[in-house]
């Protein structure tokens, strides 16, 4: 990824600047921009900057609705880095992708680099001649390792169709290599009808053959790598048992980065676009509990009145770095936009675009 530099300096916490000006001064640069502009929100950011958002919804929805705003020549992403990657990718040839905050990133996307992945790679395919390895990357990871398994004969998955994916990888080849999440993998292999234990975990820290068993490696079908969400891993199976003592009639969901126990726990998962429709089906009246960012659970809390719905951590802290884009930001980078300025510009080289673009088309054909 390379960027521009900001045209000018990001306002600070000091900078003591009331909410309602902020405002005020955030949508009157948004009306000027007109159909320039398309802001895309992920559902995860905080109150006081989705509600400025044109779309919602999860990173690669938004990145290709970023691209079929064709009227704008500037996306600019209320989300972290790798979004902002992915819709790089994919813009219309005129479109540049703003971030207001450069450093707003992901934990789970940096628990794999190019680096440590293509020495992964080395080694398994050394020590399995013969074998046709299928390398799978999850839609949170850098366009590096997206154009990565672009190179290598693969594909970029979602929560969604983490399933479709990993079956369309096993008929492609006979080992699958998924990084960077290993309980979305698990719970997917799971839902494939493997044993939870079947799948083999790559742990990065250690040099040799990602501390697994030689005989282990081959004997296997499925190679998940050690990552996770720090959100999504603070769910435990217990808060889900004093939930239920207190609420006898809820309805639990939880997103399927949650680890194997917790999914298998709770009454159901599924993405945050399925948590979303899910409670839009639900009855008033239902008590529902949500494993699942703060932000989206509050909004959702908001939106339905008529039921009970609350986060199944309710001291969960937000994620510190999908929250650094703050109102303060935006509205710089938005009256940035109006005087003419852009900063903070997103952009793909040329290559890796190019291989991770097949990567995320190999995705929408399944």
């Amino acid at each position: 990824m390379t960027t521009t530099a900001p045209a000018c300096a990001i306002p600070v916490a000091g900078d003591a600047v009331p909410e309602e000006e902020l405002v005020a001064r955030a949508t009157a640069a948004r009306e000027a921009l007109g159909n320039r502009l398309v802001i895309l929100g992920h559902h995860y950011q905080k109150h006081e900057v989705i509600r400025f958002a044109d779309v919602t919804g999860d990173s690669f929805l938004l990145a290709r609705r970023g691209a079929e705003a064709t009227e704008a020549d500037l996306v600019l992403f209320l989300g972290v880095y790798f979004m902002a990657e992915a819709a790089d990718i994919l813009a219309q040839p005129h479109q540049r992708v703003i971030l207001p905050d450069l450093t707003a990133g992901c934990h789970l996307a940096e628990c794999a680099d190019i680096f440590t992945v293509n020495d992964a790679w080395e080694q398994i395919t050394a020590h399995l001649p013969g074998r046709t390895i299928v390398p799978l990357t999850y839609m949170n990871s850098g366009a590096d390792l997206k154009a990565f398994v672009g190179r290598n004969g693969g594909a970029v998955c979602t929560s969604g169709n983490a399933e479709r994916a990993f079956r369309w990888a096993r008929e492609r080849g006979d080992m699958v290599f998924f990084f960077p999440d290993e309980h979305l993998g698990r719970n997917t292999a799971c839902r494939l009808g493997m044993a939870p234990t079947a799948p083999v975990v790559w742990d990065p820290r250690h040099a040799d053959l990602g501390g697994i068993a030689p005989d282990r490696l081959t004997a296997s079908e499925i190679v998940l790598w050690k990552g996770f969400c720090n959100v999504h891993t603070a769910f435990t199976v217990r808060q889900i048992e004093e939930t239920r003592a207190a609420h006898p009639d809820v309805t639990v969901i939880v997103h399927p980065e949650c680890p194997y126990p917790v999914v298998e726990a709770a009454d159901e998962d599924g993405s945050t676009e399925y948590i979303i429709r899910r409670l839009g089906e639900m009855p008033a009246g239902s008590t529902v509990a949500i494993g699942t960012d703060w932000n989206l659970v509050d909004r959702l809390r908001l939106q339905h009145p008529d039921k009970t719905v609350f986060c199944l951590k309710e001291d969960l802290c937000p994620c510190v770095t999908m929250n650094r884009i703050t109102l303060p930001k935006l509205t710089w980078a938005l009256e940035s936009l109006a005087a003419g300025e852009v900063p903070n510009v997103v952009t793909v080289d040329d290559g890796m675009a190019r291989d991770a673009r097949l990567a995320l088309d190999r995705m929408l054909t399944l």
